[in-house]
């Protein structure tokens, strides 16, 4: 299934394509980004192969820090972050100071939940 052009990423290169120095910028409305094409050349010895280095992925200005912690066979109150009596005070600290999801569905089985987060969509709809 191709995406369509409306959101497919919209890169911005800086610095010489191919070179170890260059980044590309992307604008986030495709996530991961598309892999980039190999711009090198392979032969069968090193002297006569050309190098390329794909260009280092930097987010757009503003974009948000996002660390999402999933774990695997545990109920939404067992730690102390929610309430409960595990300690966890390192991820006390990252919730107190940032954001925390508590109206996200979960099913028993992994799969389902990875492609909701991957995708963004609901998986019970």
């Amino acid at each position: 299934m191709a995406a369509s052009p409306s959101v497919m990423a919209q890169v911005q290169t800086t610095g010489t394509p191919g070179s170890p120095g260059a980044t590309t910028t992307i604008d986030g409305k495709q996530i991961p980004p598309p892999d980039p094409k190999f711009g090198g050349v392979i032969k069968d010895t090193a002297v006569d192969s050309k190098p390329y280095w794909p260009p280092t992925i930097v987010p757009p200005k503003g974009a948000p820090n996002v660390l999402l912690i999933m774990t695997d066979d545990q109920g939404y109150g067992i730690t102390s972050t929610f309430g409960g009596v595990i300690p966890t005070p390192a991820m006390d600290r990252i919730a107190k100071a940032g954001l925390r999801y508590t109206q996200f569905h979960t099913t028993a089985l992994c799969s389902p939940t990875r492609a909701a987060l991957i995708t963004g969509r609901n998986h019970h709809s």
